[in-house]
């Protein structure tokens, strides 16, 4: 199987590189330091038209592939992992759940402001009591006078304080708590509070937030897919979700081994760089076959999903191993580093503290092995 980039792609990975480079990347060490939201640069990404990357061009999407969307999330990342995160929680979880279960009303009514970034996308799943088991969902939804009633939290939700309207899960049976179903709500709604009040060990300038359903009443056309059908649409919204954060840990990975092999090449100990040790040498030659075997199996994840194949394993195959591969390798360059790896100054520390997210969100690592062991027939 060939991953050859398109002449499209190619120069879609050239210009997000620039991006990257050019606006991302100088301001990121300091906005991790004051955890400020990377707005200024959504904002620019919006006017270049990749906020809706791979939706379709009638609703003011690039009609972009997966692996696109793969790419510019990877070269985001790179540099800030904030800004990756909110970019791929904007696409996979905000926008995607629309573009696939949506009506032709929903999509354009909320499908095209998520494509022109007038609101970040966002997806409400993860509870108090409903993590790794999402089926344990306990925020309620009920008909009431022609108005469904919702009533419940949700954690750890990503660009919640920036999203005009969540999609989000509830259980419509008083009788069945697997009947769960996903609802389009306005977070300006009466009875909706966002709050921002986690302290986070990574991925500080991107937004996790807490919502609060009090009582929320919204339409019958905001249901989003069928009643009944949101835990199935959640579970393939999340294969695609992993693709990002798999893209995401390809590019952390990146971001790191980047840093530690310029500074073993500039480094002196000994009468001579530290590249030129061969301890040193088998480290980073691990790191960067490592990366590459992650970058690859992201692309067949996403290549899968973009000829209308399954792709449920091979996304929980490139989320986990991007991951633990990004783990290793931020640590790696840490322990390239020395004692400077330890400091802020050469930055290898954020890499490692934002890594460590991508083993838990959409999936922990624990959970992907036994979808892999489901996929394989154990």
């Amino acid at each position: 199987m060939n991953f050859d980039l398109t002449e499209e792609q190619f120069l879609l990975r050239k210009m997000m590189r620039d991006f990257a480079e050019g606006e991302v990347a100088p301001g990121a060490e300091e906005r991790d330091k004051q955890k400020a939201f990377p707005r200024e640069i959504i904002a620019k990404m919006a006017q270049l038209g990749l906020m809706g990357l791979p939706f379709p061009e009638q609703y003011g999407g690039g009609g972009a592939d997966t692996i696109s969307f793969a790419i510019a999330v990877e070269e985001l990342s790179r540099v800030c992992a904030s800004t990756g995160i909110t970019y791929s929680a904007h696409i996979s979880l905000g926008g995607a759940p629309i573009h696939m279960f949506g009506t032709e009303e929903q999509k354009e009514k909320y499908l095209v402001s998520i494509c022109d970034g007038t609101s970040l996308g966002s997806f409400g799943l993860t509870e108090p009591n409903a993590g790794s088991d999402a089926g344990g969902t306990e925020t309620k939804a009920s008909f009431q006078d022609g108005k469904w009633v919702i009533s419940g939290n949700k954690c750890f939700i990503t660009n919640g304080s920036y999203a005009e309207f969540i999609t989000l899960t509830a259980v419509t049976s008083q009788s069945d708590s697997k009947e769960i179903t996903a609802f389009i709500v306005p977070t300006k709604q009466e009875g909706f509070q966002v709050l921002e009040s986690y302290e986070k060990m990574g991925l500080h300038s991107s937004n996790t937030t807490e919502l609060v359903l009090d009582h929320v009443e919204v339409d019958q056309n905001q249901i989003l897919g069928e009643i009944g059908k949101g835990f199935r649409q959640f579970l393939v919204t999340l294969d695609g979700g992993r693709i990002g954060i798999g893209a995401m840990a390809v590019g952390v990975a990146q971001g790191a081994y980047e840093k530690a092999l310029q500074y073993a090449k500039e480094r002196k100990q000994f009468g001579q760089s530290l590249s030129r040790f061969q301890v040193i040498q088998h480290k980073l030659a691990d790191m960067a076959m490592e990366i590459e075997l992650a970058r690859t199996y992201v692309y067949k994840a996403a290549w899968l999903k973009d000829q209308g194949r399954k792709f449920t394993k091979e996304a929980s195959i490139c989320k986990l191993y991007a991951s633990e591969v990004a783990m290793r390798v931020c640590s790696q360059a840490i322990q390239i580093h020395g004692g400077w790896g330890y400091m802020r100054d050469y930055q290898v520390e954020r890499y490692l503290r934002d890594a460590k997210l991508l083993e838990i969100g959409e999936g922990t690592s624990e959970i992907q092995r036994n979808i892999i062991a489901r996929e394989i027939g154990c």
